[in-house]
Formats: C-alpha cells, structure tokens, sequence
C-alpha cells in the first residue's frame, strides 16, 4: 500500500522534469502557450493569481503541435490533451478550443515565418 503514494510522488517529478525539458526547448512559445491557455481558460481554473496552472498541459501540448498542418489540427491536439489531463466532460466539447487553437496557431506561423528569415 504504501508503493502507491510512492508511485505518484514518481510520476508527479517525472512530469515536472518533462515539462522543464520542454520549458527549456520551446522558451518564449512555451510561456506565450500558458498565457494563452490562462487567458481562455477552458476548463475554468484561473483566480487571477495562478498564472502557471496551465503549465503541465502545455508541457504535452507543445511537442505535438509539429505534427499540425492548421488551427484545425491544433484544436484537435488541445482537445485531446485536455481531455486526457482532466475528463471528457471537464474539457467540455472541441470548440471551446478554437479560439486558443487559432492564437497558437498565428504563433506558430509567425514563428516559422522569423525562422525562415533568419530570425
């Protein structure tokens, strides 16, 4: 019994150490990301003094934005994402995500637009 508090004291510090990882590769898309999801907030969870609240949805989030070709496919990776980090009915149905989707999305061409010119 006393392996399963073990367990998820584990996990918890993998997660964290995975979401630094990630912090370090992405920077400033990283916390710009956060922002975005606090400012939406799709699940509900910001009081106004919580800014990195979500950071561990963030830290799985973004390595998978690569594989996106459109704000459509973004949505989808929010979706499911938020879905997994909570429940089906906490994430609540795909189009509360467009509006952050279509913010991330922006991002992400304008990024690889500097990118592609050297910036």
């Amino acid at each position: 019994m006393s392996e399963i508090p073990f367990i998820a004291k584990l996990k918890s510090r993998v997660t964290r150490m995975q979401r630094a990882i990630v912090r370090r590769r992405y920077k400033k898309l990283f916390d710009d990301v956060a922002e975005i999801f606090f400012r939406h907030d799709p699940i509900g969870i910001n009081f106004e003094h919580n800014t990195d609240e979500y950071e561990p949805e963030v830290g799985t989030v973004l390595p998978r934005l690569r594989k996106c070709s459109s704000a459509a496919d973004v949505q989808q990776v929010l979706h499911e994402e938020f879905v997994r980090w909570f429940s089906p009915a906490d994430a609540g149905p795909i189009e509360r995500y467009k509006a952050p989707a279509l913010e991330i999305w922006d991002l992400l061409r304008h990024r690889s637009t500097n990118n592609n010119n050297g910036a």
